[in-house]
């Protein structure tokens, strides 16, 4: 089903459903479609592909595209240990998680700004 593969890529990129159709200016009603068994149309299916960054293709065949080459990461010790914590998170909570950081992170640099 689209809405499957559509939520995993949202997954992916760190934002909510809601917050990708928002993005792209699509309707929750187009995505509750989706979840029905509907598919996206042409141009929709191009609004997705310059969202998510992958080629119109794979979302007509739900796959992933070849992962880009990544520079090469190095872990601290509190990097390792959230990776460990969360590895095994749903999406949905997942993207919680991002918004709590997203939400410590702007109080940390407001209480920067006031001092």
């Amino acid at each position: 089903m689209f809405y499957d593969y559509f939520s995993r890529l949202c997954a992916r990129k760190g934002v909510s459903t809601s917050r990708a159709a928002e993005d792209i200016n699509l309707s929750r009603s187009t995505v509750s479609k989706w979840k029905t068994g509907s598919t996206p149309s042409g141009a929709t299916l191009q609004k997705l592909s310059e969202y998510f960054d992958i080629p119109v293709d794979y979302l007509l065949r739900g796959e992933q595209p070849p992962a880009k080459a990544e520079p090469d990461l190095t872990f601290d010790d509190f990097t390792y240990a959230l990776h460990n914590e969360t590895k095994e998170l749903t999406p949905e909570n997942k993207q919680r998680l991002l918004e709590f950081a997203r939400i410590f992170k702007a109080e940390q640099e407001k209480e920067a700004k006031e001092k």
